[in-house]
């Protein structure tokens, strides 16, 4: 339930002043409460409007202050403006906050505990819980030293109970320490003070258990006259006791035994175990001998660029289960060996929140080979005929031959490869400051790093100098980008020092993404990834682009012409912008609602602008379409902030997003950015986005709609209905705007089974409180059909063609002192 807080709005009246009223509505929508100046401010009188849902005397759904639009704002604390149908018929503005908010089913509910005395505990409930918790009670009089036990005790130590048994007999079940118990009880009678003893008892059918036995003194007028207390079974504690002896002595054994280095650690990398290979040969290297519970960190302190590796291997340990990584033992110069080194991940077991058992990463371990004869010079000749000699890398030859066989193995349900090409930049200045000694030095630590930090199924290479490729296996373009940002951010923080110089730079790269109709030619493969690496450096450096493998019959010459106009115009702010209204056919509503599109202009007055088919898909081979998407917007918002006359008129101004910048982390920040430059409010603003996109990357949409909700722009859903997909999407999505295909309206007037179609998508997005929008109305027929469905808004040429920006301009008012406007 909501209490709002309702206020006619004028705009030459200051805030706070006026008639108000309260309205509290549940969250269905259904007024359950108007107080008694609701006729004065909304035309109803109070009982009119109790049981009345709130969409009766709003004007449309858009002022619906549950819709997502307006309720981020009104939960924020904001004050929204709607418009109100009055009783009479006329439409008006009004001021909307809230005031109070509670779920309607929150309900109190009270209880209590009491203690309870011992005198009214059951029997049978103190024999259950000696039974459940392995317990026993025994009290002893000291005057007449008779003892009594409780049934827990004669089970604990497995007797008949009532059993008749003196205190001396009891203590022969005690295999040791019988005289130290005889001495605890005769202190506590005669000082009263407790006592706790561990004990290893022998039970009556010869079994061996551990016990623990708890004594206090009763006291009845200051002396004392009793002892009672418990035998508690520790029994499981010391099997569990025994079994980390018995595994602790195997670990240690099995250790000793091993050839190879052994170490294990904890998340803080403090050691927890290594056996006496690794501990000599950290010695030699390093000049210190490790200890357990040393911490790595600290041993490593005066070999930072050792440190920085082992860093990073051991915290990819904690992330995966198991990997395997083959490299020198240390970058240090010196003829030291190469070893194959597995890691694997420690867990353990925990309770979770929802009571289920779960597994906590507690540390790893690793377990290295000395393989230098395998990767030396006259060890095994296949591993040199397949390696990079330098880094231990797979080299070009062999990264050819997994790309081919990747790429003719992809079938039609495989989920998409990536090829990623890097090129470090002004890596040719490190032989001036360090020669080819460090340099390769340099190159072997990186490529450990870059082979640590990729996922275990892809494949690094070493092509050639100061190029490295990455082979992505089955990997989503979004993961793919966010992979390849990631390393691209590990080079650049990556230092290397030596000799007092630190040794830094960064890196350009061409992420090629490959499906399964990719031609399989791994060398056109990659030379199509190093062209986007040259773009990606000759744009700035430092940065990745992306594209899409083309296949041989595409006409390269055509493609560079378009890729330079669309440069050309990007450089020059010189898109050329259109609009095409959307006009309401089944609401009320006022005010101007658009959609931008973007034209290529030609190289001469002469020449036909560049279509949305014609470009895009160029845009998006070669990475230019989340540039697009940015240049569209900033061009529209200047020239928006140069008719500041229209800003009270502009009720939606859409555009359409590209899957780069659906994909992207930063946009929601660009637009905030922009935003906070314009004087137009963040409402009137909606990105679309298509229904593929969202299909396909259902998770990143969502992100990306709560993080442009919170800066307070609207989404859209361009293109629902074109799978059935959409039901889904319309329902579960946060967006505000669904916008309904183009093969849905072609046949409108004369399928039912597409009105059936395009009904369904309307109540469900009525139901969920956004607004539809029929595109490509061409005809009378189709116009007359979406109204009698109800939908919101219409577009298409029966409406309103494409025009030029320029023509968007204000209604001209004719004053006395001239005309405002036009």
């Amino acid at each position: 339930m909501k209490e709002f807080v309702i206020q006619r709005y004028r705009a030459d009246t200051s805030s706070g002043t006026g008639r108000q009223t309260l309205l509290r509505i549940d969250d269905e929508g259904k007024v359950l409460f108007a107080d008694n100046n609701a006729e004065a401010v909304l035309g109803y009188d109070a009982s009119e409007l109790e049981g009345v849902m709130v969409h009766r005397f709003l004007a449309s759904r858009e002022d619906d202050p549950f819709a997502p639009a307006n309720r981020h704002r009104i939960e924020s604390g904001q004050t929204v403006l709607v418009t109100f149908r009055h009783k009479e018929g006329f439409f008006y503005t009004a001021s909307l906050s809230l005031r109070i908010s509670m779920r309607d089913s929150d309900g109190a509910a009270s209880a209590r505990i009491a203690q309870q005395e011992n005198s009214a505990i059951d029997t049978r409930l103190l024999r259950f819980s000696e039974s459940a918790a392995g317990f026993g009670i025994w009290e002893l009089d000291v005057t007449s030293n008779q003892m009594t036990w409780t049934e827990g005790l004669y089970r604990l130590l497995e007797l008949k109970p009532g059993t008749e048994i003196t205190p001396e007999q009891a203590l022969f079940y005690c295999k040791s320490g019988q005289e130290r118990v005889r001495a605890l009880f005769r202190r506590c009678a005669r000082t009263g003070a407790p006592f706790t003893i561990e004990l290893h008892l022998l039970t009556a059918k010869e079994k061996n258990i551990r016990a623990t036995l708890n004594g206090r003194a009763l006291k009845t007028g200051g002396r004392v006259r009793k002892l009672g207390g418990t035998l508690v079974d520790r029994t499981g504690e010391m099997q569990r006791d025994l079994a980390c002896a018995r595994a602790e002595n195997i670990l240690n054994a099995t250790s000793a035994a091993s050839p190879g280095l052994i170490a294990a650690v904890d998340k803080n990398l403090n050691l927890l175990h290594f056996n006496a290979p690794y501990a000599r040969l950290f010695g030699s290297i390093f000049g210190a001998t490790p200890k357990v519970g040393d911490n790595l960190r600290q041993l490593l302190e005066k070999h930072p660029n050792e440190r920085h590796l082992a860093e990073q291997l051991w915290h990819r340990a904690f992330e995966q289960d198991s990997f395997i990584v083959d490299m020198p033992v240390t970058q240090q110069s010196g003829e030291w060996p190469v070893y194959e080194f597995h890691y694997q991940r420690l867990t353990n077991s925990k309770i979770g929140d929802s009571g289920a058992e779960k597994s906590e990463t507690a540390g790893a371990v690793v377990v290295a080979s000395d393989i230098s004869n395998r990767a030396s010079k006259t060890g095994d000749s296949e591993y040199r005929y397949r390696h990079d000699p330098v880094t231990g890398l797979t080299n070009r030859r062999e990264f050819v031959a997994r790309l081919q066989r990747q790429v003719e193995q992809a079938g039609d349900d495989a989920v998409d490869s990536c090829l990623l090409y890097l090129n470090l930049d002004s890596f040719g200045h490190f032989n001036n400051i360090a020669g080819n000694g460090a340099c390769d030095r340099y190159l072997r630590e990186l490529a450990s790093i870059l082979d640590v930090r990729s996922r275990p199924q892809d494949t690094v290479s070493r092509l050639a100098g100061d190029t490295f490729a990455l082979l992505i296996e089955d990997c989503t373009e979004s993961a793919a980008r966010k992979l390849a940002d990631n390393l691209l951010n590990l080079i650049r923080d990556f230092v290397f020092e030596w000799q007092g110089h630190q040794l830094q730079t960064t890196a350009s790269g061409g992420l090629l993404i490959m499906g399964k109709d990719t031609y399989p030619n791994p060398e056109q493969l990659l030379g199509q990834a190093a062209d986007l690496c040259h773009d990606a450096k000759t744009s700035g450096r430092n940065r990745i682009h992306t594209g899409h493998a083309s296949r041989p019959e595409s006409d390269h010459n055509d493609s560079n012409e378009l890729v330079d106009r669309i440069r050309k115009a990007l450089d020059r702010q010189a898109l050329i912008l259109e609009f095409q209204p959307l006009k309401p056919v089944a609401s009320v509503t006022w005010g101007d609602h658009i959609e931008i599109l973007a034209r290529i202009p030609g190289n001469s007055a002469h020449e036909q602008w560049l279509q949305p088919d014609q470009f895009l898909p160029v845009a998006e081979r070669f990475d230019l379409a989340k540039r697009l998407d940015r240049q569209v917007i900033l061009q529209t918002f200047t020239w928006l902030g140069e008719h500041r006359l229209l800003e009270p008129r502009l009720k939606y101004c859409g555009f359409n997003l590209s899957l780069a910048s659906v994909l992207d982390d930063t946009f929601a920040d660009f637009m905030e950015s922009v935003l906070g430059a314009s004087n137009y409010p963040a409402e009137s603003f909606c990105l679309e986005i298509c229904e593929a996109h969202a299909t396909q990357y259902p998770d990143e949409v969502a992100v990306l709609c709560d993080a442009l909700h919170r800066i307070g722009c609207r989404v859209a859903l361009d293109g629902a209905g074109a799978s059935v997909e959409s039901y889904r999407l319309a329902a579960k999505l946060p967006i505000d705007v669904i916008k309904l295909d183009r093969s849905l309206m072609l046949r409108l007037g004369a399928d039912p089974v597409q009105q059936v179609m395009v009904e369904a998508l309307h109540r469900i997005a009525q139901d969920a409180g956004k607004i539809t929008v029929a595109t490509f109305i061409e005809n009378d027929d189709i116009l007359r059909k979406v109204r009698t469905l109800g939908i919101h808004f219409g577009q298409g040429f029966r409406l309103g063609p494409p025009k030029p920006l320029a023509e968007l301009k204000p209604v001209a008012v004719d004053l006395p002192t001239g005309r405002i406007g036009g």
